[in-house]
């Protein structure tokens, strides 16, 4: 079952949330559970940007200090007028805000449509502003200005979901806190751009993997953006343009976020150079690298007994984890260690579509018998079974897996992404030089990764240096009680001036 406190209780923090905790698993959602356990003297409100087929059951046992829910479907609205007459020149007024916050982005043009739609609210229905005659008008005049020429369906149907979306946010419950938080950009970050205009109450954002870089591959790798069955009715296909206006809208939502902020924090380093690229303040930026409590796993050591050497890729199975890439790994380790057994320990949900082409890889390399897919499981029951975790993704944030198998003295084998180098080959400033913890490989390089696992495998002194390095390194760098601390201290600052400006 979900809570859902009364809009009119304020909470201390709305932390928001996309796709992730508490109904998807995973690094990101763990990370937030783990936040809001750490901090019982807070009480916080998700807000949670839900998929319209998101299946409402809870992963994570909510803690006590999480007073209630919002849901909120991205998914664009069925339906027409359904309130009192609305003003007849209220497209003409959101045309140009509209057009300025698609191709330049930043808070003032969604300032601008924020000012339009919030007197009209009560009365809005969100269906009647795409679906309306004056909606229609609108899109062929946003058809001629944004993709001149371009194919018309395409376009209908980008607009569509991208018009679709930025109305719902702005349309939905805004749930009263003293500050907000997003756990990415996106429409998290959309979601916190508009709370900050609305109330003049303070935000930040805190990335793990930068959105705009997550979305601009799923969208370039993408076969067709589209589940509309008359697509094929198309005369020509310049997909390209169309991808751009996704990817412009992703980049606007990103810089509206940015410029918002109070603090604009990221996990590792290497992202600020991202951040900066979208559009974020220097001077808001800082890094707070995640912890873990690794005390939870250091008496986990590995029990090697009569059992084949083992690797596991932990995570989703979707394609940004590159599940494909080790498998193919496997099929190439399997010729040099060909006891080896691989685990793939995720939920395989979120995609059927794409793990069932994995079941299909696995059985194109009659690997049946080496790669089995545990789903979601008690990591802790499982660390002292492996000897490297995998990690072949094609972008990643700062993989907690990597702790908390480190912990246990698990040492990684991991595609060159997010924070994965840092904490496997260690920091610059790193005092003393603890060694590397496995090793770092190319993205989609499944050769490169077999190698190394075929060295970890194979040679006993190599294993367990790494494994020292990765448990030292865990505790000198990672402990989670510096995050908690951290972001106590933050909390407070900002819902104690919160507080003040109202008082």
């Amino acid at each position: 079952m979900t809570r859902r406190s009364l809009m009119t209780e304020e909470s201390d923090i709305c932390l928001i949330v996309e796709g992730t905790y508490p109904y998807v698993a995973g690094g990101v959602s763990g990370w937030v559970h783990e936040l809001i356990k750490s901090l019982p003297e807070f009480r916080f409100h998700l807000l949670a940007l839900l998929a319209p087929n998101q299946k409402l059951q809870t992963r994570y046992e909510l803690p006590e200090n999480v007073s209630g829910i919002t849901h909120v479907i991205l998914a664009p609205p069925k339906g027409g007028l359904r309130h009192r007459k609305l003003p007849v020149d209220l497209f003409d007024r959101l045309e140009p805000g509209l057009c300025r916050f698609q191709e330049e982005g930043g808070v003032e043009p969604l300032r601008q449509i924020v000012q339009i739609l919030a007197p009209l609210r009560h009365r809005l229905d969100s269906g009647w502003l795409l679906n309306s005659r004056p909606g229609w008008d609108l899109l062929l005049r946003l058809y001629d200005r944004l993709l001149p020429g371009g194919p018309f369906l395409d376009f209908f149907w980008t607009w569509r979901y991208l018009s679709g979306n930025l109305f719902t946010i702005l349309l939905a419950p805004l749930p009263k806190a003293k500050t907000y938080h997003a756990v990415s950009t996106g429409y998290a970050g959309l979601f916190l751009a508009r709370a900050h205009l609305e109330t003049q109450r303070p935000v930040i954002v805190c990335e793990h993997g930068i959105y705009t870089n997550e979305r601009r591959i799923e969208i370039t790798m993408a076969e067709w953006l589209y589940e509309d069955p008359n697509a094929g009715l198309q005369l020509e296909h310049n997909q390209g343009d169309c991808r751009k206006l996704w990817i412009h809208a992703f980049q606007a939502y990103s810089k509206a976020c940015y410029q918002a902020c109070d603090q604009i924090i990221t996990i590792y380093g290497g992202n600020q150079e991202f951040q900066k690229a979208d559009g974020a303040d220097p001077a808001r930026m800082r890094v707070i690298p995640n912890g873990i409590d690794w005390r939870r796993f250091e008496h986990l050591d590995s029990d090697k007994g009569a059992r084949p050497p083992t690797i596991a890729l932990i995570g989703r199975v979707v394609p940004i984890k590159d599940i494909k890439g080790f498998i193919q790994a496997c099929a190439i380790l399997r010729q040099s260690v060909p006891n080896a057994r691989a685990m793939v320990m995720g939920p395989t949900e979120e995609d059927e579509d794409y793990y069932e082409e994995c079941m299909g890889l696995i059985h194109h390399f009659h690997l049946q018998e080496m790669v089995v897919f545990t789903g979601r499981v008690n990591l802790v029951e499982y660390l002292g079974r492996i000897d490297v975790l995998v990690l072949t993704s094609i972008s990643e944030g700062q993989p907690l897996v990597i702790l908390e198998a480190g912990a246990a003295g698990v040492p990684t084998v991991a595609t060159d992404v997010g924070a994965c180098r840092e904490m496997i080959l260690g920091m610059p400033d790193e005092d003393p030089p603890l060694g590397p913890a496995g090793a770092v490989t190319r993205v989609s390089s499944p050769a490169e990764t077999a190698h190394e696992l075929v060295r970890l495998l194979t040679q006993p002194a190599w294993w367990q240096q790494c494994s020292r390095a990765i448990r030292q390194r865990v505790k000198s760098y990672y402990d989670q009680e510096t995050l908690t601390q951290t972001y106590r201290k933050i909390y407070t600052e900002l819902c104690q001036r919160e507080t003040e400006g109202q008082g």
